[in-house]
């Protein structure tokens, strides 16, 4: 049948030619009746060779499509056994394996063939799901007979039993080597790591010179011990610094010993009884030794930002950070204060107009760190700014009190006024926050050319870069208290009205738990320095006061705490609560006996909010980290997207995991 139809298809068309032949014939035998027969004979001689001259040339034809086909199949068929690459064929609905070619036995192993037995079997772990998802190659590498394969294939439909099926036929390319060659690439990358003494001026401040040549060797000592196994270059090339350069293939080695170094360290004390504390940045995945170091000096100012006794890890893209258990010490100078303050001036001096922003939903000390700067640039005859959350917070109160002044008339402005006021000659001051994404509004963040950034909280890994002025102090107790001190440089107690004095003290009040929290001497000198200026602690202890609402659905939130693992206390509640109401229920549960760290939660829409409080020995800012919040290690808070349930486990486990890192 079929070598008919191709016959027909081979066929040339000449039925018309000989149709009008024969009509030609016919008209001549109409005038001529000799001419007419003679031309008929010569129609006739003609077909009949035509016909005998076609059915030799369809034979030809045939016989070489038959000769082609037969040369193809043998072909096929020695290419599928004899191939290059072992191949298999198999049913990817069931996992049957059809047929394979002798190279591929001998990668399983067997010798005759592998008929009736499932491919998973040969080849564990091996999934056909990326055929039937029409894609060509295996997204991963299979491993089988101690090689490494890339895997390719294709899908053939095929009719069995009038039933349809698939044949899946795959190639296996060795890629062994290539993947050896590869894995040493990789470990053989460098790591540039920048180790730094935190407390260097303190730990030497007078100590003899012998007995400083004893600490820095007793500290190289530890040092050069924790680095010789990694095999790489270590120097000591500042009085504080110290450099490590080594491979990639050691780094994992390090992280699962913790960074040893830390606790070795901190094991050396000076005759004072203070001991000494590193932190290192880290730099890798770079491309060029110069942003490696970049990397790694990126990482240990990161680390210092954030407490410092720390390791911190950077690549292309984020970074990593390991460590920040120890407790923070107060290393601030009234010297960074003096320079900070005049660069300040000089920027509020030099702008056409302040404006002062601070995070989402602000509290006291956002708003007195914000009202602080006003203060400063009413002084410099500097058009300021304060942009207003228009939703409630905490600190209504204190912005309803400055608002009334004359002092504050226009000053406060919505994000949409700013952005239309705001020119390339403007400052944007942003107080108690370091993250881009929890300022008030990032637009006008980015609109701005110069940003100063004035903030006490930990350093995550987004913080707003290329700032300006960054006067960040992780030690100090909040954003109020540095701003006080940079006051103290710029203007006289009288300048500064009496509400701006009071809203400071309430910031340094609210961050430090009544002065019981996180406080040194700065602290203290900064509130004598508000009371100087007017501030009347009476009046600061009223914006504390609570309804008795609040202060009853403060009591129900502390109900439903239980003690979780090692004096850490969460509450759940199931339902949406006041934000200030949780904040102060976590501070509560502090005042519990045995409770070292507190944790209120609760759900508002499609996120969960999360208060973290610590009476100083855990960190919860580690904690709320790996759930996307941050803060500083005594009070820290995050928004999270979910349901209650799953972010109350994600909570839960993140607690595990900081006390197994301890």
């Amino acid at each position: 049948m079929r070598k008919n139809k191709l016959s027909r298809l081979l066929e040339p068309g000449f039925q018309l030619y000989f149709t009008f032949l024969v009509l030609f014939a016919l008209a001549s035998a109409f005038f001529n009746p000799y001419l007419g027969g003679a031309e008929g004979i010569i129609v006739v001689a003609l077909y009949l060779y035509y016909r005998r001259s076609n059915a030799l040339r369809q034979r030809e034809i045939l016989k070489y499509i038959d000769n082609i086909t037969c040369n193809m199949d043998v072909a096929t068929k020695d290419t599928m056994i004899n191939a290059p690459l072992p191949m298999v064929i198999f049913r990817p609905e069931s996992d049957e394996v059809i047929w394979s070619n002798d190279r591929f036995l001998r990668l399983t192993g067997e010798r005759e063939h592998l008929f009736d037995t499932k491919l998973s079997a040969v080849v564990p772990g091996f999934s056909s799901r990326w055929l039937m998802e029409g894609k060509t190659d295996c997204p991963t590498e299979v491993e089988l007979g101690g090689r490494k394969f890339l895997v390719f294939g294709h899908l053939v439909r095929t009719d069995e039993r009038g039933a349809h099926s698939f044949l899946a036929t795959t190639y296996w390319v060795d890629i062994t080597d290539y993947s050896g060659v590869r894995e040493e690439f990789y470990q053989s990358r460098p790591v540039c790591a920048i180790l730094t003494l935190d407390n260097y001026e303190e730990l030497m401040k007078g100590v003899s010179e012998a007995e400083k040549s004893s600490i820095l060797n007793n500290i190289d000592e530890k040092i050069d011990s924790w680095a010789s196994p990694a095999g790489g270059l270590l120097c000591h090339y500042d009085r504080d610094r110290y450099l490590l350069l080594f491979e990639e293939r050691f780094l994992p080695r390090l992280q699962e010993g913790k960074f040893a170094v830390l606790d070795a360290v901190r094991s050396v004390h000076n005759p004072k009884g203070m001991q000494a504390t590193l932190s290192i940045g880290m730099g890798r995945d770079a491309d060029s030794f110069q942003d490696l170091f970049q990397y790694a000096a990126l990482s240990v100012e990161m680390a210092l930002s954030r407490g410092g006794d720390q390791v911190v890890i950077k690549n292309k893209f984020n970074f990593e950070f390991f460590g920040g258990h120890a407790k923070e010490l107060e290393k601030r100078t009234k010297v960074k204060s003096r320079v900070m303050s005049n660069a300040l001036g000089e920027l509020v001096a030099d702008a056409s107009r302040v404006f002062v922003m601070g995070h989402k939903f602000p509290d006291f000390d956002c708003i007195g760190a914000a009202a602080g700067v006003c203060a400063i640039a009413r002084k410099k005859g500097t058009p300021v700014y304060f942009i207003k959350d228009s939703s409630p917070n905490p600190a209504s109160g204190v912005v309803s009190r400055l608002s009334a002044l004359p002092e504050y008339q226009n000053v406060f402005l919505s994000t949409q006024d700013a952005m239309i006021k705001a020119d390339s000659q403007s400052l944007l001051v942003v107080v108690d926050t370091n993250r881009p994404e929890q300022t008030m509004s990032e637009d006008l963040l980015l609109s701005c050319n110069r940003v100063a950034v004035i903030d006490h909280h930990r350093r995550a890994a987004t913080y707003i870069a290329d700032a300006a002025l960054n006067f960040h102090e992780p030690y100090a107790s909040s954003a109020s208290e540095l701003v006080t001190e940079l006051l103290q440089y710029l203007l006289e107690p009288a300048d500064l009205l009496r509400a701006e004095a009071e809203a400071l003290l309430a910031g340094i009040v609210l961050d430090t738990k009544q002065f019981t929290m996180r406080t040194g001497s700065r602290t203290f000198e900064a509130a004598s320095f508000l009371r100087r200026a007017g501030a009347d602690t009476g009046d600061v202890r009223r914006l504390f006061q609570n309804d008795l609402e609040s202060t009853i659905a403060r009591y129900e939130i502390i109900r439903t705490a239980n003690i979780y693992r090692d004096g850490v206390a969460v509450a759940k509640v199931n339902h949406t609560v006041d934000r200030v109401v949780s904040a102060q229920a976590a501070d509560e549960l502090l005042n519990i006996f045995g409770v070292t760290a507190s944790f209120t939660i609760f759900p508002d829409g499609d996120r969960v909010i999360i208060s973290g409080r610590s009476a100083g020995e855990t960190n919860v800012q580690l904690i709320l980290e790996k759930l996307g919040g941050g803060g500083n290690a005594n009070a820290a808070g995050g928004q999270i997207p979910g349901n209650l349930d799953q972010v109350t486990r994600d909570l839960l486990r993140a607690i595990d995991q900081y006390f197994e890192e301890e």
